[in-house]
This record gives structure tokens, C-alpha cells and sequence, in this order.
């Protein structure tokens, strides 16, 4: 799958996506300090489903209906976050395609799916 991992997604998720063989852009590693919306446009233009931990993209593809190629919104409290790279893989290997145009919050035993109108 290719993903975009936002400033605030864990690097570790990140670094673990890559191992599990997925084509993953680091924003922190290629645009650092690069406004929210340029992230968001990056990641449809190259059509990557972005990875992050910051709510405002949701804000971003719900009342600003911005373009998008599908989200996931990780939500995993410090207590759950020694499970959080084995989860995002996990859901990529089980749910891969069907992710795009999508936007998945993911919460420790709890994952949301919401179709995204494009």
C-alpha cells in the first residue's frame, strides 16, 4: 500500500509499516513544518491514504470537504501504544485496498469506518 505518514504519526509506525513492506512517505523526513493542508493534498495527488494522529483531518475532509485518497486517524493513549504498530499493520494487511476513500479511526480494540463521498 502507499501512505503518507503525517508529522505526528510515531515514527515507529512508520518504520514498521516499511518493514511490513508498504510504500510509506514520511512527512517528517520530506516537508518538515508543512501546513495541514498541503499534507493532505500531498497525499491525494500521489493517492496515498494518509497515516496521523492529528484530528484536524478530520475537520479538514468533513467541513472543509477537502480532496483526500482515504485517512487513518490513530487514537492510542500512552498505556496502548507499545500495541500501536502491530495494529496499523494488521489493518493494513487485512483491509488494505478497501481503505482508500475511507476514514478509519483507529482506538485500541476499536476500529471506525467511514465511507468518504469524494
Amino acid at each position: 500500500m502507499r501512505l503518507l505518514a503525517d508529522e505526528s504519526c510515531d515514527f515507529t509506525v512508520v518504520v514498521g509499516v516499511r518493514v511490513a513492506g508498504h510504500d510509506v512517505v514520511s512527512i517528517a523526513e520530506r516537508m518538515h513544518g508543512v501546513e495541514d493542508e498541503k499534507v493532505i493534498e500531498l497525499a491525494a495527488s500521489e493517492r496515498r491514504l494518509l497515516l496521523t494522529e492529528d484530528k484536524d483531518f478530520g475537520q479538514l475532509v468533513f467541513a472543509a470537504t477537502k480532496n483526500n485518497s482515504g485517512i487513518i486517524l490513530i487514537r492510542y493513549p500512552a498505556s496502548a501504544r507499545s500495541t500501536l504498530t502491530d495494529a496499523v499493520v494488521k489493518l493494513l494487511a487485512e483491509r488494505a485496498d478497501a481503505l482508500y476513500s475511507r476514514f478509519v479511526v483507529m482506538e485500541p480494540g476499536r476500529i471506525r469506518v467511514t465511507q468518504l463521498v469524494l
